[in-house]
C-alpha cells in the first residue's frame, strides 16, 4: 500500500431497501452511475472494475459488458461481506502498480425480495462434514456470543447497547429500515432467535447496494470533491486451525494490525469507526480485536452509550448500520466504507456528524465467525 497513491473520489448508497422491480445487475448499474456522478466522472473514465459474486452465476464478463465498461484490470475475489473493503485495497494496489487509473467497486443484491438459498455444494471440504449437522450462520454467531459471556462475563444488556447506539443514529437516516430509537430493555424483550441473541441483536435483510470510485492522485486532485485517502489496509482469513477454534477472537486481529501499521496510526487516533454489524457480537469482538479495548473488555466499552455520536468516545455506524439501516445482498461491507467517506467529507447527517473527523476506520467481516471467516480493514484520512 502506497500512502499517497489512491483516493476515494466517489461514493453512493442505493436508497432502495426493497426492489421487486429491479434486477441485481440493474442495481449494480444504478450504484455505479451514482458513484461516478458523485465523483464527477463517467463510465468512460473507468479502467478497473472490482466486485464479488453477489448472486449465483454472477461472473465478470457479463457484468462488465452490461455496464459497458472498457477495463484493463478487474478483480472478482469473493471473501463474503468484507469483500468490498478488500476490493478497495486491491484497487489502491492496482493503481499504485499502474494497472489502472480509475477503479469502480460495486455491490448489489435482492435478498429481501427474492431470498434464494442455493443447494449446498457438498464437494466443499467443510460442508462435507458440517452440512449433516445443519450448522447455521445465526447459530455460529450465537455460539461466539455465549462463549464470550462464559469467558469474560459479557452480558446481553451490554450487547444490547450496540443496537441502542445504532438506533440513535438510524433515526436521522431517512432510508433506514428501522429508524425508531430502542432501549436495552426493548432489545432484551425482543424474541430470542438463537440463545443468547435476540431478534434486535440481528441485522436487517435488505435489497439495494452501493459503489465506490478509487482514483490515482492526479485525477483525484483534478476533481471538485473532497479527497479521502486510503492510507492503510489489511485483510486476513481465520479458520478452525485443525480443531483449535477461537470463538471469541476474529481475523480482525491480523487485518487491523496490518492496516494500522501501514497507516502509521493507532486505534486511539481514530475519530470514527464503521464496524460490520451482522450481529451485535460481531461488533463487540471486532472492537476488541482492532485494539479499541482489551480482549474481554468489549462489554464495558460499548455500554452506556459509548458508541453514540456526540455522547460516546467512539462514534460508530452513524447511518444506523446493518442493525438498523441497510445490509444489501447480506454483504454489508460497502456501506461501511460509504458512511466513513461521508464522515470524512463532513457530509453525514448534522445530528451524527463527528466534529473534525479527519481519520476513520472501516471494517468488514465475511462468512461465519466461529467457523471460518474473513476480515478486511481500511484506514481512511481526509486530506
Amino acid at each position: 500500500m502506497a500512502r499517497e497513491q489512491s483516493y476515494i473520489v466517489g461514493a453512493y448508497e442505493h436508497p432502495t431497501r426493497k426492489a421487486p422491480d429491479k434486477s441485481v445487475v440493474q442495481l449494480h448499474a444504478e450504484c455505479a452511475a451514482g458513484a461516478l456522478a458523485d465523483a464527477g466522472l463517467t463510465k468512460d473514465d473507468v479502467d478497473g472494475y472490482f466486485s464479488a459474486g453477489d448472486e449465483r452465476g454472477f461472473r465478470a464478463p457479463p457484468i462488465v459488458d452490461f455496464l459497458n465498461l472498457k477495463v484493463r484490470h478487474c478483480d472478482f475475489t469473493d471473501i463474503g461481506g468484507s469483500a468490498p473493503l478488500q476490493h478497495i485495497a486491491h484497487a489502491a494496489q492496482a493503481i499504485a502498480a499502474g494497472k489502472c487509473n480509475v477503479a469502480l467497486v460495486t455491490l448489489a443484491g435482492r435478498p429481501r425480495t427474492a431470498l434464494v438459498q442455493p443447494p449446498p455444494d457438498v464437494t466443499e471440504p467443510d460442508l462435507l462434514w458440517e452440512w449433516p449437522l445443519r450448522t447455521s450462520l445465526l447459530d455460529s454467531y450465537a455460539l461466539c456470543a455465549r462463549r464470550h459471556m462464559h469467558e469474560y462475563g459479557t452480558t446481553s444488556e451490554q450487547l444490547a447497547w450496540i443496537k441502542v447506539a445504532a438506533s440513535h443514529h438510524a433515526q436521522h437516516n431517512q432510508y433506514a429500515m428501522l429508524p425508531q430509537v430502542v432501549t436495552t430493555e426493548d432489545v432484551l424483550a425482543s424474541p430470542m432467535i438463537s440463545e443468547p441473541l435476540h431478534r434486535l441483536d440481528c441485522c436487517v435483510i435488505s435489497d439495494g447496494g452501493g459503489a465506490v470510485v478509487v482514483a490515482r492522485p492526479e485525477i483525484a486532485k483534478s476533481l471538485k470533491r473532497p479527497r479521502v485517502k486510503v492510507i492503510g489496509a489489511g485483510e486476513s482469513i481465520q479458520g478452525q486451525s485443525a480443531g483449535r477454534v477461537e470463538l471469541t477472537a476474529s481475523a480482525a486481529r491480523q487485518s487491523g494490525a496490518i492496516a494500522f501499521a501501514e497507516a502509521g496510526v493507532k486505534p486511539s487516533d481514530i475519530r470514527y469507526a464503521s464496524i460490520y454489524d451482522s450481529f451485535t457480537i460481531t461488533v463487540l469482538i471486532a472492537l476488541e480485536d482492532l485494539g479499541f479495548c482489551k480482549k474481554g473488555e468489549g462489554g464495558r466499552f460499548v455500554a452506556d452509550g459509548n458508541l453514540i455520536s456526540g455522547i460516546g468516545r467512539l462514534p460508530f455506524n452513524t447511518d444506523g448500520g446493518g442493525l438498523c439501516s441497510n445490509h444489501p445482498a447480506m454483504r454489508g461491507g460497502i456501506t461501511k466504507v460509504i458512511e466513513a467517506v461521508r464522515q470524512l467529507r463532513g457530509e453525514a447527517h448534522p445530528a451524527v456528524q463527528v466534529n473534525d473527523c479527519s481519520l476513520a476506520l472501516a471494517h468488514g467481516t465475511g462468512w461465519l465467525m466461529g467457523a471460518r471467516h474473513s476480515c478486511a480493514t481500511l484506514i481512511l484520512e481526509r486530506e
